[in-house]
């Protein structure tokens, strides 16, 4: 993927270094539409002095806005809660930390993506299990129905099963699809890249697709009871020699 200028300007309009910022998001996902904003994810590195004084630096840096007629939303947080974050199980911050659509990349972002390998466990199926949940909500109560929360529902139980069974993060619904072959996942990215953000599915469709949830939620907690993941994660003594290399060098 080419990366665009603009995206590349918010990285040097960072209030502090970055270790890293990737895209996420329908970008990272597969299915962006026309009028898809940016979503941008990052870590950035807070100088000692803001780390041990009374007065703390911004642990986490939140911006979002049109910038030279690019949608963009850019997250970062502090290598250290950034870290902390990857010994839990949350499933979005090992997606930015391997998320193939680089910005800016450091060569502790590569040690980090090493490290992440050891960071997952099997309990991260409780990430995409409630993730799933809430956008099925979503899904559910609005009328129309939308296309775009379908396809973040089919996304994140992919993503779980395909973790469970593999230890591989794949965020990509597309790539997914091609290890499950869901014949209808290509028709909803369709309608989605090629149409709107507030695209819509008729209602019947609904009852097909609740069937579908329901047999892939049983699915993703299947495999997770099956999972030969660890229970914990082994890379927490890494992390913290990371951090301390990076805190010492800022």
């Amino acid at each position: 993927m080419n990366i665009d200028p603009r995206l590349r300007q918010q990285v040097q309009d960072h209030p502090y270094p970055l270790l890293f910022t990737t895209i996420s998001g329908a970008h990272l996902y597969g299915f962006p539409s026309p009028d898809s904003d940016f979503d941008l994810r990052g870590v950035h590195v807070l100088p000692l002095m803001e780390v041990v004084g009374l007065l703390e630096g911004r642990e986490t840096i939140e911006k979002s806005g049109i910038y030279d007629g690019m949608e963009i939303d850019l997250v970062t947080h502090d290598v250290r809660k950034f870290f902390g974050l990857m010994l839990k199980k949350n499933g979005y911050v090992l997606e930015q930390a391997l998320s193939p659509l680089i910005v800016h990349t450091t060569s502790e972002h590569e040690e980090l993506k090493a490290i992440a390998q050891n960071c997952i466990t099997k309990h991260h199926a409780h990430h995409y299990l409630g993730f799933a949940a809430t956008q099925w909500k979503l899904f559910q109560k609005e009328d129309p129905p939308r296309v775009k929360p379908l396809l973040y529902v089919y996304r994140v139980l992919l993503t779980g099963i395909h973790l469970m069974r593999t230890g591989n993060v794949e965020a990509n619904l597309v790539t997914l699809n091609e290890v499950f072959q869901l014949p209808y996942v290509p028709e909803l990215i369709q309608r989605k890249v090629t149409g709107t953000e507030k695209g819509t599915l008729e209602l019947s469709d609904l009852r097909f697709h609740e069937q579908e949830y329901e047999r892939l939620k049983t699915e993703l907690e299947l495999a997770f009871e099956t999972s030969l993941l660890p229970e914990q994660p082994k890379g927490a003594a890494a992390l913290n020699d990371l951090l301390i290399r990076i805190r010492m060098s800022a």
